[in-house]
């Protein structure tokens, strides 16, 4: 149980960094990618809560919709930096992040598989 609220901390960190960090990008894409980006980091972050909160047996599945939500964030933060609106260095960030969720989420989930 310790090791959900390491992820749980984390992510509260990421999604609180990725709704800042986008503020920064230029306003024509509001609507669009910082829109489905914050919409991956918060469906992620929502998935892992009720996964942490429901019963054991719907935990698995919640737990690769999840996983599922982080790809896509993955995916939209590489596209982001690509189009210049993330430095290097947030671009790194980013990364590192998500990376270290990934491994915390890959635990859990091989937990609730057996």
């Amino acid at each position: 149980m310790a090791e959900n609220m390491v992820i749980l901390s984390r992510t509260f960190d990421f999604t609180k960094w990725i709704v800042q960090v986008t503020a920064n990008f230029p306003k024509n894409q509001r609507f669009v990618i910082t829109k489905r980006l914050q919409d991956a980091t918060l469906d992620f972050y929502e998935s892992i809560i009720q996964a942490n909160q429901g019963m054991r047996s719907k935990r698995f599945s919640q737990l690769k919709t999840a996983d599922s939500y982080l790809e896509i964030a993955r995916h939209y933060i590489r596209l982001s930096h690509q189009m210049g609106w993330l430095s290097d260095g947030q671009y790194l960030h980013g990364s590192k992040a998500v990376a270290e969720i990934g491994r915390l989420l890959g635990g859990w989930i091989k937990q609730s598989a057996s």
